[in-house]
């Protein structure tokens, strides 16, 4: 069995791919590698915002599955759209990483509590709005291009540190850069931070193909965390232009517990609620969270976010 695996170009969708690639191996499937541009990574001189919210880093992976000219693709999980079209489906999570967010300068003296003034480097609405709440002192500077690309932008003086996830700044290998491991409990993470989706289309990949991979690479325990998450999302009609935030985790081995919420983009207004249940009912989990965040003024937030994006 042969597999043709979509993948963006960057380094660090690369080494996602690959790792991807050696599970299968590992699974005693053949692959490939086929290498997609999408409009996220064409685009850069426009924040995600303003080039649209849904499918920026995923459409052409999409279009390239539907054809059929790939078997397999490969996504950070967080770049999904909150939901998917009735012929697309996840097959597979993998175990999460650390799913904090992490400072990265040349400065180690540089921290977020520290009162100083300083330039942070961030293309995510989430992030943004997060340090307005929590560090007004700082100032954002929109920053796009992939990790290899902001890294330069740092050294070159456009800004004096950067806002990244920990997953993509430690598999590239710059954990001497990190000066700074932000809180989860505050800076709650964007859905999915720090796992691999795979995406495929039905009836494009056989049902036994399907399986096989999912016995392969899915990690149940991070899948059903992510299913909470995503059910959260889907019932915001979020994207990744919308500063909502959601972690789920294993409380014991028989309770998930959710924690997300919405920031508006000044910083000023931010819920946050957490809820637990059993991991059976995890996408209602993430659908009662929602509909807590909306009921207790969520519903009018978003139509204010959604008039200044």
């Amino acid at each position: 069995m042969h597999i043709r695996i979509g993948t963006r170009s960057s380094r660090l969708a690369l080494w996602q791919a690959e790792h991807i690639q050696t599970l299968l191996q590992e699974g005693g499937l053949t692959s490939e590698l086929v290498l997609i541009e999408t409009k996220g990574d064409l685009v850069l001189d426009r924040s995600l915002s303003k080039i649209g919210s849904k499918g920026v880093f995923t459409q052409e992976l999409e279009d390239q599955l539907r054809a059929g000219t790939i078997d397999i693709a490969v996504h950070s999980a967080k770049d999904l759209p909150s939901t998917l079209p009735s012929d697309l489906h996840i097959i597979a999570f993998t175990e999460r990483e650390l799913a904090n967010d992490v400072l990265v300068s040349r400065n180690k003296n540089l921290s977020l509590r520290g009162g100083e003034s300083f330039r942070i480097g961030t293309s995510s609405t989430r992030r943004v709005a997060m340090l307005r709440h929590y560090c007004p002192h700082l100032t954002t500077v929109d920053m796009r291009g992939n990790l290899q690309t902001r890294i330069r932008k740092l050294d070159e003086g456009q800004c004096d540190a950067l806002l990244l996830a920990y997953a993509g700044v430690h598999r590239m290998g710059y954990d001497d850069l990190i000066v700074d491991r932000l809180s989860l409990t505050e800076f709650t993470p964007a859905v999915g931070q720090g796992s691999i989706a795979i995406e495929v289309a039905i009836p494009s990949l056989d049902s036994q193909t399907s399986e096989t991979i999912t016995q392969i690479i899915n990690h149940e325990p991070t899948g059903v965390c992510l299913r909470a998450e995503r059910a959260f999302l889907a019932r915001l009609e979020g994207g990744c232009s919308i500063p909502s935030f959601a972690l789920a985790h294993w409380a014991d081995e028989n309770t998930i517990s959710l924690t997300g919420g919405l920031v508006s983009l000044d910083g000023n207004q931010l819920l946050r609620e957490t809820f637990t249940g059993p991991p059976e009912e995890s996408a209602l989990l993430g659908h009662s969270l929602a509909e807590a965040i909306l009921t207790r003024g969520g519903d009018e937030l978003l139509i204010q976010i959604r008039k200044q994006l």
